[in-house]
């Protein structure tokens, strides 16, 4: 009988499919379950089980009996908001995983720092604030420069520094207007309802792409990041491996990755890292239970040495790994690879791109793809999070790769209308050049720590 993994989501999109495919390629059978409408039959003809992540005990139950005839060998996750729940099913089916605990805190920054600061790790100060707190209160009080960010959202949504107290306000004062909007509320998380503050650290950023097995972690691809990331936001752009740290650095961010895994008891599955790196050591800044998100994954690809096995993807090693495999002996291919994630210049109305096929001859190039759809409302960081598409590259140096990476970008033009219809939403409307509407206050910070 072919083995069966449970992939948690938020419903089907480009990575999932990326593990449909890699899945019937090991002869893997896949079960989805993911926050898709349950009023309609199979909408997205995935034969997904209907679930609510705030809703964990129903959505638990709901998965358990669909699954009680046969069981899955293994739970997998996309996205940071699955992981409790996927980790909920994993302890209740008696799998290999982590505890709803760390895995509450693979995706929660403030639980984080809270758990590197209890296992005397390096981390910037930090301290979390109601979102309806006046910030002028409370700007006087802060080192400078810092960083406000939301607890919850991915991909440096909401992320933005503040270089003094009038910065620190604009910054806060907007990040509540994203954090209190209609889209947000609407996923009925707690976490939106706290903003944190922490201090700027400067240095290189790096992602670390690896997995706990059985409690030890293994990298698999440590991520340069080349393109500088300082602020006042911090749109990632450019991803490439192998890094061109010396070994001995690599070794230090592995291994302040796995304390940082392991502070907060993270046990068996994938874990995507971000850290930075300056004179005063390895700062880890994330930890999640989960791959690498969108199509990054594509970038990496792994060889069995001595063996006669295709180049796997990340999803089919994850799956292999979900079904009980060992892949300590996999290794990243030799050759360097990368991905740039295509910025949104400005917001507005998506009309189109030309120069694909010529992006795509740039020597180098491995595919193009454009994610945006026609007449889509584009919306920047720090509101939005989102890209444009995705552009990749293979070479045999690192920063050949970037140089193809900025060419193949270059020879692509986007037709981007302004947006002229009104929206009661706080995101789409600064597209159009207004302010966010403020937030409700109260004083003082009665959250603040």
């Amino acid at each position: 009988m072919r083995p069966r993994v449970l992939l948690l989501a938020r419903t089907t999109g480009y990575q999932t499919r990326s593990f449909g495919d890699a899945a019937e390629a090991l002869g893997v059978d896949l079960v989805f379950a993911t926050d898709r409408c349950d009023r309609l039959d199979d909408p997205w003809r995935d034969e997904a089980i209907p679930v609510r992540f705030h809703e964990e005990e129903v959505s638990l139950a709901a998965i358990l009996e669909v699954l009680a005839a046969r069981p899955p060998a293994g739970v997998l996750v996309v996205g940071d908001r699955p992981a409790v729940l996927a980790a909920r099913v994993s302890a209740a089916l008696g799998l290999a995983g982590n505890s709803p605990v760390a895995a509450a805190a693979s995706c929660n920054k403030l639980l984080l720092l809270a758990a590197l600061e209890t296992a005397g790790l390096p981390r910037p100060w930090f301290r979390s604030v109601e979102v309806d707190t006046d910030p002028a209160t409370i700007a006087a009080t802060l080192s400078y420069p810092c960083v406000v960010k939301p607890l919850a959202l991915s991909g440096s949504q909401g992320v933005m520094r503040a270089d003094g107290p009038d910065s620190f306000v604009a910054a806060f004062d907007r990040l509540g207007a994203l954090l209190t909007s209609p889209q947000l509320r609407a996923e009925r998380q707690l976490a939106n309802g706290i903003i944190l503050v922490e201090g700027f650290i400067a240095g290189n950023e790096f992602a670390i792409e690896g997995v706990m097995h059985r409690g030890r972690f293994q990298t698999l691809a440590i991520f340069d990041k080349p393109e500088p990331l300082d602020g006042p936001f911090f749109e990632e752009t450019i991803y490439v491996t192998p890094s061109s740290l010396s070994g001995e650095v690599q070794t230090r961010i592995s291994a302040a990755v796995a304390s940082a895994a392991s502070a907060i008891g993270l046990w068996h599955g994938p874990v995507h890292a971000e850290c930075r790196v300056n004179t005063g050591g390895v700062f880890v800044l994330e930890v999640a239970a989960r791959p690498i998100g969108g199509l990054c994954a594509r970038a990496l690809r792994f060889v069995k040495p001595g063996s006669l096995d295709t180049e796997q993807s990340l999803e089919a090693l994850l799956l292999r790994h979900a079904i009980g495999e060992d892949v300590g002996t996999y290794r990243r291919e030799e050759i360097a690879s990368g991905v740039m994630m295509i910025p949104i210049p400005r917001g507005g109305v998506f009309r189109g791109v030309s120069g694909v096929n010529e992006a795509r001859q740039v020597p180098g190039t491995v595919d193009v793809r454009i994610t945006a759809k026609a007449d889509q409302l584009l919306v920047p960081l720090p509101e939005g999070k989102s890209y444009l598409g995705f552009i990749f590259a293979r070479g045999a140096l690192p920063a050949g790769v970037v140089r193809t990476l900025h060419a193949a970008h270059a020879a692509l033009s986007f037709s981007i209308d302004r947006a002229l219809v009104a929206t009661t939403s706080s995101a789409q409307a600064r597209t159009r050049g207004e302010g966010p509407p403020t937030p409700r206050r109260r004083t003082p910070p009665s959250a603040s720590r």
